[in-house]
């Protein structure tokens, strides 16, 4: 007796096309992911420039007139790179939602049945330049951070404010421990 030959599942099932729908989801999740952990990396660096910030501002009420300056000048780099990370942020965030859109798209298209490929591929390229301009903007604040970064003699900013005899002068000896700069 010959074997019955396996008749073929159907594939327009829509058990069969919700398995599919979840098969493309499954990429736009694991960048959700990635930008989760970039989003990390860009709140961590915003973190320690606003603690750096708020480190030097606390010296100026009794900074000369020369570290004054020399905090300022410190603090406009400072600013810089805040907004630089703060915008990061904003674009890797945009990223992230554009990321869900396309999988909520997705779903929409095959609950609906409904062409979506256009409003997919528009969703996912814009998601893209604005992870792309989040990652230029990381680059850029890192490029600042070690611009200005002298290994050896410590920057102005880092060197601490010692009274001796009634006067306040600069100190040679950093505030901070070799290799434990607070940037």
């Amino acid at each position: 007796m010959p074997l019955p030959i396996p008749l073929p599942l159907p594939t327009d099932t829509p058990l069969i096309s919700i398995a599919h729908v979840i098969q493309l989801a499954v990429a736009p999740v694991f960048l959700l992911s990635g930008i989760a952990a970039l989003l990390n990396v860009l709140s961590n660096r915003l973190s320690r420039v606003v603690d750096r910030a708020r480190l030097l501002e606390a010296q100026f009420p009794t900074a000369q007139p020369q570290r004054a300056e020399a905090l300022r000048n410190s603090l406009k780099r400072l600013a810089m790179r805040a907004r630089l990370a703060s915008f990061g942020i904003g674009l890797c965030t945009s990223s992230a939602v554009l990321i869900s859109a396309v999988v909520i798209v997705l779903f929409l298209g095959s609950l609906f049945d409904a062409n979506v490929r256009t409003a997919i591929a528009v969703l996912f390229i814009v998601a893209m330049v604005s992870l792309t301009a989040g990652l230029l903007c990381l680059l850029r604040e890192i490029y600042l951070s070690t611009y200005y970064l002298r290994i050896g003699e410590p920057e102005p900013e880092q060197k601490p404010m010692v009274a001796t005899s009634s006067v306040v002068t600069d100190s040679a000896t950093p505030s901070t421990p070799p290799g434990s700069t607070l940037r």
